[in-house]
């Protein structure tokens, strides 16, 4: 009978190298997965921030236009004031950091609601073409966000999958590798805004 003891150090040898090769081919994986997910984060960004500039305008027109709506103005100014200080870390994406950034988010868009809602008291502001042309580049960003959340989501998914899979579970807490947060699908999210008919157009 043949004396398995002296095939130990090779199976051992066996272990370490099978072991080793699927520790690589995890973190190999995972690394490219964080970083797609971090693209997709900095694109999620990239149209917050187009929403902001354009609500800047929003505001500057309808400032100039109405008379000084000054109650509704003074709350979309202080929702991005507020949202401009709620910042995520690309690094640290975890579900609190996002349910944090996204109520932000959502304030300052209620906000900006409220304002074009105010168009309607203003018949000069209605027949402003540069304002019925930042309404519709408004409701082209708000589209753009949509899809940057939905791929952001995407990404997310595959990663959160990805590492509860054993073994991948057991190696991507070694790693430093956690689950990241998701954007919470809002009432009605799935049709695409009708700023027209939701401002009279």
């Amino acid at each position: 009978m043949t004396d398995i003891r002296k095939y130990l150090p090779l199976i051992l040898i066996g272990l370490v190298v099978v072991l080793s090769i699927s520790m690589c081919n995890t973190y190999n994986k995972l690394g490219p997965m964080e970083e797609g997910i971090k693209a997709q984060w900095s694109e999620v960004e990239n149209q917050y921030q187009r929403r902001m500039a354009l609500m800047d305008q929003a505001v500057a027109t309808v400032k100039a236009g109405a008379n000084y709506e000054r109650g509704t103005l003074e709350a979309v100014v202080q929702a991005r004031a507020a949202a401009t200080q709620v910042k995520v870390d690309a690094n640290n994406l975890s579900p609190e950091a996002i349910q944090k950034f996204e109520q932000s988010q959502n304030a300052l868009a209620s906000s900006m609601k409220s304002l074009l809602l105010v168009v309607e008291q203003y018949p000069n502001l209605k027949a402003n073409q540069g304002f019925l042309d930042l309404q519709t580049q408004i409701e082209g960003t708000e589209n753009r966000i949509a899809l940057a959340r939905r791929n952001f989501n995407e990404a997310v998914n595959a990663f959160n999958a990805y590492i509860r899979r054993f073994p991948t579970n057991l190696l991507a807490g070694v790693f430093g590798f956690s689950p990241k947060g998701y954007f919470q699908a809002e009432t009605g999210a799935e049709k695409t805004p009708d700023l027209d008919q939701k401002f009279g157009q």
